[in-house]
């Protein structure tokens, strides 16, 4: 396919185009914030939900109803970014402010390593780089995954010290240095951890096979390089001996997979978010197959290592769902970032691709807001109901999915979480699963509505193995074990199941009742 080896970075004597301008990068990485600026609470799907764990975490000291419906566990896991940080921030500015402060830091920081890493590796900036940052704000972002997309940030802009260190041939520093900063991206999440290290050999085993190396070689020593970010792994290994459960299961389900590759984008509008993966990936391809353009040989090989990765990992990870999931929307990225000139940039094709690149971005960026400001303008509304709760309420949460594929994410099916983040209460959405995070229930009349994925419920007609019918889930309400019931978004039911039950409150899609 045309591809070339590493460039040095010797380019930086000539005169920068304005798209390599400090200014033009400045703006661009803050721009990545934009979408989530509106919204009072990032409205991402399992933030909600996660949010509730860190109202736990923080005041499970002080609170009687927190410690009558839960504990929590500290311990050495991969999946403590976001957890972490809300310990000093949540000191300083609240929970939820603290929580919007870190979730907004992630877009310019994953953006900010993207550019490195392309400077690093093309000695520049291509302009076709801009085609990569929509990325960002894929599936795995919007669905509230923010400890692995908190790593993911943290990885890519170790993967650019990486690559500098290593041109600059400083490897017994670099070896040093990564101690360290692999157990940085390993607590954040174990996802980033290993994007990082798979990142860090392809990219090595290409720059050692540019120094002479057969590949053989190349990739024994880059192995070696790499090992220096092995200490998580005895973390690991102790960490999963003395948990139980959580599942590996799901692979090769290449039906589901090709689902994530034409998700990568999926926000609201499907053939909007679909048209725009087309158009990235024709934005590749042309790369491919141009005379001008061509792809260098280290992102290349990085993205084929992910590649296969992404074949390799099934759904399920020790328990944590959407493992090969995540890794759609950087193996693109890589891939566009992959993306340079054949020698001298061609200035006209570069203010072309320059142009388009920013234009494909600030659509995505447009079409994020207006349907993160859509989200969060519902749910501010909803979120009326927590008002008339006492603290420490216990309540039960039905949301409504509908009985086949819906592309629009549903973003409030964690949304009853909020009953802990502002009341201290209890909500039946919180995952309890052993060795994925620290939370545990102690509530047990709770029953089938102790834990996610009782919150989620299909229309009566509907039927499957995970979740419930509305009819279903209000006939076997333990109504003498919790406050209050609250309906979001839910399909018709019958009304006799809800006679005896006191409706306080009315809102878009949503009503809330008293139990007693």
């Amino acid at each position: 396919m045309g591809v070339l080896p590493i460039l040095p970075a010797d380019v930086r004597t000539e005169v920068r185009p304005w798209w390599e301008s400090r200014t033009c990068l400045a703006l661009v990485v803050l721009a990545t914030m934009v979408p989530l600026l509106y919204p009072a609470i990032p409205p991402l799907v399992d933030l909600f939900g996660h949010m509730g764990r860190y109202r736990v975490e923080l005041d499970l000291g002080h609170s009687p109803w927190l410690r009558e419906y839960y504990d929590y566990h500290w311990a050495a896991i991969g999946n403590l970014g976001v957890d972490l940080l809300v310990i000093p921030l949540g000191k300083l500015f609240g929970l939820e402010l603290a929580v919007k402060l870190i979730v907004l830091a992630i877009p310019p920081l994953t953006a900010a390593g993207f550019l490195w890493v392309a400077r690093e590796v093309h000695g520049r900036i291509p302009p076709s780089a801009f085609f990569a940052l929509p990325f960002i704000y894929g599936y795995p972002f919007l669905f509230g995954f923010v400890n692995f997309a908190l790593s993911v940030a943290l990885a890519f802009l170790a993967f650019g010290l990486w690559l500098r260190l290593g041109r600059l041939e400083r490897t017994r520093l670099r070896g040093w240095l990564f101690v360290p900063i692999s157990l940085v991206v390993f607590f954040a999440h174990t996802y980033g951890w290993g994007l990082l290290g798979l990142m860090c050999f392809s990219a090595d085993a290409v720059r050692l096979h540019d120094r002479g190396r057969s590949w053989w070689r190349a990739g024994v020593e880059a192995a070696l390089h790499a090992s220096v970010m092995a200490l998580p792994v005895l973390i690991m290994l102790i960490w999963r001996s003395e948990t139980h459960g959580g599942q590996t299961i799901d692979w090769f389900d290449w039906k589901v997979k090709w689902r994530w590759v034409y998700s990568a984008l999926r926000d609201r509008w499907k053939w909007f978010d679909i048209g725009s993966l087309v158009v990235a990936t024709f934005v590749f391809l042309f790369a491919i197959v141009s005379r001008k353009l061509t792809l260098s040989r280290n992102l290349a090989f990085s993205a084929i290592v992910l590649a296969v990765s992404f074949a390799i990992i099934p759904r399920i990870v020790f328990g944590s769902a959407y493992a090969d999931m995540r890794l759609v929307p950087y193996l693109a990225a890589v891939a566009l970032l992959a993306i340079r000139f054949r020698g001298r940039p061609d200035r006209k094709t570069a203010q072309v691709l320059a142009v388009l690149g920013l234009l494909f971005f600030a659509t995505r960026t447009a079409a994020n807001t207006i349907s993160l400001g859509m989200a969060g303008a519902d749910q501010r509304a909803k979120l009326h109901a927590i008002d008339l709760m006492p603290e420490g309420s216990r309540v039960i949460t039905l949301t409504g999915m509908p009985c086949t594929e819906y592309w629009p994410l549903l973003r409030n099916s964690h949304l009853g979480a909020m009953v802990i983040v502002r009341r201290e209460g209890f909500s039946n959405d919180q995952w309890l699963l052993e060795g994925v995070n620290l939370l545990d229930l102690k509530y047990r009349a709770a029953g089938y509505f102790a834990a996610d994925p009782s919150q989620l419920v299909r229309p009566n007609h509907c039927r499957d193995f995970l979740h419930r019918t509305i009819d279903q889930s209000l006939a076997a309400l333990p109504r003498g074990d919790f406050d209050y019931v609250w309906l979001i978004d839910v399909a018709p039911y019958d009304p006799a199941l809800v006679e005896g039950m006191q409706p306080v409150w009315r809102g878009p899609g949503s009503i809330l009742y008293r139990l007693h």
